[in-house]
């Protein structure tokens, strides 16, 4: 009988490694359950072990590092490997998937995984944890009822201004908000094209650090974007993973 496969949210950002410290972002069920895997596939082996390792700090019957396989399924992973990713689950061995931040599977890599998980009849099952996505639509104040993820847009400043425009024309005919995000160090960059890109009108949310300490979420015209950014007032979210949301009045 085949294993199960598990979705783990990690952390948004980092947590001290201090006890019950990850408990404020993850519930003490879903890290038990973590704790007595041994096979987990991740985007990047090193910061799987730094996650367990946080985990293990609150529960002392954990596997120990050196007993857990981490496979890696990022960017780079070739299609042809993903059956080999699966065939512990399929030998019958639980496994865990576990993004770099956030929830598995969205806006990650790991979507491919679990499809294919389905499609060999393993049982997929998601856990809960912190999602900036969801996160930052609960506290935009913009719909909640209708919204869209659309990831990244182009790179090309005309190309990317051309994708906010019609972004905003589809989030003003369906009344819907629509969700970016970003490369951190270009969060400067999407700003001002959502602020000079969409009508004075048009509110935008700006989350920074979502479930952090230095959490913030802002929420203004992009009209009154453009003369804070003018002034000099940029949000402090260099390098800061930000979730960018918006919606045309």
């Amino acid at each position: 009988m085949p294993g199960t496969l598990y979705l783990i949210p990690n952390t948004l950002g980092p947590v001290d490694a201090a006890p019950g410290a990850l408990s404020a972002l993850l519930p003490t069920q879903v890290q038990a359950l973590t704790s007595r895997l041994d096979y987990f596939v991740a985007e990047n082996a090193k910061t799987a072990r730094a996650f367990l390792k946080l985990i293990a700090i609150d529960h002392p019957l954990a596997k120990p590092l050196q007993e857990i396989e981490i496979a890696e399924l990022n960017v780079n992973t070739p299609p042809a490997a993903l059956n080999q990713l699966l065939a512990p689950l399929l030998a019958g061995r639980d496994a865990g998937l576990v993004s770099e931040a956030g929830v598995p599977a969205v806006a990650d890599p790991g979507a491919d995984l679990v499809r294919l998980a389905h499609q060999h009849g393993i049982a997929v099952r998601p856990l809960v944890g912190p999602s900036s996505l969801l996160l930052a639509v609960m506290a935009s104040g913009l719909n909640g009822q209708s919204f869209a993820f659309n990831g990244y847009l182009p790179t090309d400043a005309a190309q990317r201004t051309k994708r906010i425009q019609q972004l905003e024309q589809r989030s003003r005919a369906e009344k819907q908000t629509q969700l970016l995000i970003e490369t951190p160090y270009r969060n400067g960059q999407m700003l001002e094209a959502l602020a000079a890109g969409c009508q004075p009108g048009t509110l935008i949310c700006v989350a920074t650090d979502l479930s952090l300490a230095s959490e913030s979420v802002r929420t203004l015209t992009a009209a009154k974007w453009k003369a804070e950014l003018a002034a000099g007032k940029a949000p402090e979210f260099h390098k800061k993973p930000t979730v960018f949301l918006f919606l045309a009045q």
